[in-house]
């Protein structure tokens, strides 16, 4: 039998734009909301951070938590998943810097995993087998629901209460799924091992599948009684420019299984998960919806995303897609001018889905965008924020 539709609870207390983001994700019936939400933007410049909060320069470096804040109540954003008010800290206004820590993926002299040097995939197989793979399954074996649960309802209680009435808090970093460990053994040691020892690599993930079905148990749980806004944004990048990190025909014979089954208890609640898209994850997309996945966030057209395509398509269900439209930022703040800005906020929005339709950016805003191309962007946001889908002339 369906479960009724998740409400959360004293949605009166929520301000106007909460209101406008949760009717979005709740799809009321009647038609599209009077407006299209905005969801949340990360500047990585800090003198933008404050230029767009209105407060002077260094104010985010002094303090940036209400710095960051200020910045999102004063660009009107209604939606926020990820709350990460100090990420801009590990970046300076030219970029990452030469003397940068370095990780396994950002170019480390050596990488060492719990003692153990990690520099061929046969050394990455061993750390899996010697460390890991107990490690998961001591983690599954002695996993407490009932206080994973109460973790997630904490967590998401104190980050609502912290950005307030008028912003409303989605979820983000408590659904487990099989990942790549790319970021444990690096780019190469790691995808040498997935050619070479493709069922060590599934075992991998059939562990931490095992793992995140009971996260995942929690997580329904959490949804059920804490009435959490029924909406979830996995996120783990498994692209590049050209396509998937492997084959697609790879994931589907040792990835996607594992996927699925693991998502099972979230996927038989009404919540909706959607999936982060960085790179050209065209072959992934409907393979997404066949699992059950109800939307997408993100968007490098430029690297082949057919947007208009993917808003074409249908859930599982035959459910038009919940969407969160990026203004690219790879491509259009930094390169474009104010009228691309425009345009493309006006694409997003004539080929966006009825409803279901959140805008904000790609990803990270990386530093060197003009400023005039923020104003802009949050000229944009507040326009459709309070005229809907009718065309903003500039």
């Amino acid at each position: 039998m369906p479960m009724p539709p998740l409400e959360p609870a004293a949605p009166e207390l929520l301000g106007e734009r909460a209101r406008l983001a949760l009717d979005t994700i709740l799809e009321r019936e009647g038609g599209p909301p009077a407006g299209i939400p905005t969801w949340l933007i990360n500047p990585m410049e800090w003198r933008m951070i404050d230029r767009l909060a209105g407060l002077p320069e260094g104010s985010y470096r002094r303090d940036p938590i209400p710095t960051y804040h200020r910045m999102f109540e004063q660009t009107g954003i209604c939606l926020v998943d990820q709350w990460i008010p100090d990420n801009p800290l590990s970046m300076s206004s030219q970029g990452f810097t030469s003397d940068a820590p370095r990780s396994a993926t950002t170019g480390a002299a050596q990488i060492v995993c719990d003692g153990m040097r990690i520099d061929s995939p046969e050394a990455a197989l061993e750390h899996l087998e010697r460390i890991e793979f107990p490690r998961l399954q001591a983690a599954a074996q002695n996993f407490d629901e009932a206080a994973a649960v109460q973790r997630i309802l904490q967590q998401e209680a104190e980050i609502q209460a912290l950005i307030g009435p008028n912003m409303l808090k989605s979820g983000y970093g408590f659904i487990g799924f099989p990942c790549f460990a790319y970021g444990t053994y690096g780019y190469e040691n790691y995808f040498m091992a997935c050619a070479l020892y493709p069922e060590v690599i599934e075992r991998h993930f059939a562990l931490q599948a095992d793992l995140a079905l009971r996260q995942n148990r929690a997580a329904a749980r959490a949804y059920q009684v804490g009435h959490l806004p029924p909406l979830y944004r996995l996120d783990h990048d498994m692209a590049d420019s050209r396509g998937t990190l492997t084959k697609i025909a790879w994931l589907d014979r040792r990835w996607f299984p594992h996927f699925a089954r693991c998502l099972q208890p979230v996927l038989d609640t009404p919540v909706k998960l959607i999936w982060h898209c960085d790179g050209n994850l065209s072959q992934m997309v409907p393979r997404l919806l066949e699992v059950g996945l109800r939307g997408f966030q993100g968007f490098q057209y430029e690297d082949g995303m057919d947007y208009e395509r993917i808003c074409r398509m249908k859930a599982k269900d035959g459910a038009d897609l919940f969407i969160i439209a990026g203004v690219s930022v790879t491509r259009t703040l930094p390169m474009g001018t104010p009228c691309d800005v425009r345009d493309e906020m006006a694409w997003l929005v004539q080929h966006g889905p009825r409803r279901g339709l959140v805008l904000g950016c790609s990803s990270s805003i990386t530093p060197g965008v003009p400023w005039e191309n923020l104003q802009t962007l949050v000229e944009g946001f507040a326009y459709y924020r309070t005229h809907g889908r009718q065309a903003w002339r500039g």
